[in-house]
């Protein structure tokens, strides 16, 4: 018999603590076995109860939840899912809590919600598969500048192509990573990462103030060009590319896709019809199996496609479909990525030179 994941839930709130509770105890594959209203006694319960997996509030007295994560994963590096308030302090908490380590978020219920905390208990189960439960913490004073060859160089002249980016669980870092090493002039850039509404204009302007380019949460109607990399907003609508002679942004209405809106396949599939031959494709860490026939139609259009690899992943859930179905023509580990997709978008790429 597999082994339930054991989980400590760690929130001021004993209202909270009773729901995520609750919710987590109709897993028969977890098992709640603590509970702590702060810090000090999270600590205690952690040296005591050694879990496989922590939920862990934002916002509690004494020490908050970004201070306690920090010294969780100086101290006793383990998997630490975040729950916080659907606010813009929230999401700015919480963007720093995934840049120092936490598998993932969780938004804290509105009143009414018909299913609160859905989708937690396979983040629980996700988080203690993880294969790499510490990813490198991102330093917040990084330079754009000089974090890429490209970067800073003179020469590097952009083909006329489009890069289109997905990811999940553990984008945050990866898209930091990876878009760091962006020139200042690089293609016009679209990103789809699975995140709460409230979190992706916190999200776009972090990445705005860490990269060369201009970042921006993507509008209806935003013109594609050159230095611009555009997130898709969290929310209620996909994120298209549309119009062949000027592209743009278009915000869709629409079920949600694989379940999520926006769905990294929408925007893919958009990209392959537009660009053909002329986009590069790139598919990150993340749970499920969105973007990957996306993926696979920008392919089979004659983009070049890159893969996170299996051993750089937070969660090798979406790149592992994409590279078994046939979407992949390249995996790389993460730190390589952001060069890899620069190389495919100079004026002679890498698939251009093979043709």
């Amino acid at each position: 018999m597999t082994a339930r994941t054991r989980v400590l839930v760690v929130d001021d709130s004993p209202t909270m603590r009773s729901l995520i509770r609750a919710v987590l105890r109709t897993d028969p594959g977890i098992e709640v076995v603590g509970e702590a209203a702060d810090a000090l006694e999270a600590r205690s319960a952690i040296k005591q109860l050694n879990p496989d997996v922590v939920t862990l509030d934002v916002e509690m007295p004494n020490m908050n939840g970004i201070e306690f994560l920090d010294k969780i994963m100086k101290l006793r590096p383990m998997p630490v899912i975040m729950v916080s308030t659907l606010t813009q302090r929230g999401a700015e908490a919480t963007l720093a809590a995934l840049e120092i380590g936490a598998f993932d978020c969780i938004g804290k219920p509105l009143p009414g919600d018909p299913r609160p905390f859905a989708g937690l208990a396979e983040t629980v189960k996700a988080a203690a598969r993880s294969q790499r439960h510490l990813p490198e913490p991102l330093v917040s004073g990084h330079s754009a500048a000089a974090a890429s060859d490209y970067s800073a160089a003179s020469d590097y002249q952009p083909a006329r192509k489009i890069i289109a980016i997905g990811a999940s669980t553990g984008g945050v870092e990866a898209l930091i990573a990876v878009l760091t090493k962006f020139p200042a002039n690089c293609p016009p850039t679209v990103i789809t990462q699975h995140m709460p509404a409230t979190f992706t204009k916190s999200f776009a302007e972090r990445l705005n103030r860490l990269c060369a380019p201009q970042v921006k949460e993507a509008e209806d109607g935003d013109r594609l060009e050159i230095g611009r990399i555009y997130l898709a907003p969290g929310g209620d609508r996909h994120m298209e590319i549309s119009n062949p002679t000027a592209p743009r942004c278009m915000l869709i209405e629409g079920a949600p896709v694989n379940g999520h809106r926006p769905s990294v396949d929408v925007m893919f599939k958009s990209v392959a019809r537009l660009a053909g031959r002329k986009a590069v494709g790139v598919i990150l860490t993340g749970m499920g199996r969105d973007g990957a026939t996306g993926l696979l139609e920008m392919h089979k259009a004659g983009a070049t496609t890159i893969g996170q690899n299996e051993k750089s992943c937070v969660v090798y859930g979406m790149p592992r479909v994409a590279h078994e179905i046939g979407a992949v023509d390249f995996q790389f580990p993460l730190n390589q990525i952001g060069e890899e997709i620069l190389k495919s978008t100079t004026t002679t790429s890498r698939k251009d030179r093979v043709a």
